[in-house]
């Protein structure tokens, strides 16, 4: 193995742990997943492995087509979803997925989580969408892969590097970055502005979504081309 391939190894072991020390995670729910483009080399969390028994060792390695690299390695129920996303997104370089308590309530819900505030605006341009329920004959032909397409279809018309995550209907969050460490940090940041937006709107059920002008100056000027 090569040590960029043993670095993203490390790295995507870095960051699924990361999700289990932040609370996102509970025993062996979520995935953490990063890609090499130059060699298309996808590394994700095995499936069924409990956070405590993870090593950079046990991280699986695959093709973009799904060819697992890695003998022996089961790779995580939701793999067809991340390697959906890097096939279409060819400038994302990490994947989470989580069912963290506020996003996922949100997305059970089946509510795009609003943008009511600064905070919110720091990090995602405007209201976090949310996916229609996917269809029975979607669920039937290939569930993961087809809960790629449904985001995929949701997310058409909006540019992925300005708004890096979406919430699933009745399923949870994906949200993607430049690479793992990005896309982990991202997850942080949706579970606590998911928090937010669920108690401003008992506080307020009118609470609408923050206007234009605040959520151009917050996101910009640390997003935007001049930041």
């Amino acid at each position: 193995m090569n040590d960029k391939l043993d670095k993203l190894r490390h790295d995507v072991y870095k960051a699924n742990m990361e999700l289990f020390e932040k609370g996102l995670v509970i025993y062996t729910f979520g995935n953490a997943s990063g890609i090499d483009r130059e060699s298309g080399t996808v590394v994700i969390k095995p499936s069924g492995v409990d956070y405590d028994m993870l090593s950079p060792d046990n991280m699986v390695m695959l093709d973009l087509d799904g060819t697992v690299r890695t003998e022996g390695s089961n790779p995580s129920s939701d793999t067809k979803t991340h390697l959906k996303l890097y096939r279409e997104y060819e400038g994302i370089g990490g994947v989470v997925h989580t069912h963290s308590r506020y996003a996922t309530a949100w997305a059970q819900a089946r509510r795009p989580l609003p943008c009511l505030g600064t905070t919110h605006a720091d990090y995602f341009y405007g209201e976090v969408p949310c996916t229609r329920v996917i269809r029975d004959e979607q669920i039937a032909r290939n569930y993961e892969e087809e809960t790629g397409s449904v985001i995929i279809e949701k997310m058409k018309g909006l540019d992925v590097n300005h708004m890096k995550a979406v919430l699933v209907a009745c399923h949870g969050p994906f949200v993607w970055g430049k690479d793992p460490d990005e896309a982990v940090y991202l997850s942080v940041m949706l579970e606590e502005v998911s928090h937010m937006a669920f108690m401003s709107v008992l506080i307020n059920p009118e609470a609408g979504n923050i206007k234009q002008t605040l959520l151009d100056k917050h996101y910009l000027r640390k997003h935007g081309k001049n930041a």
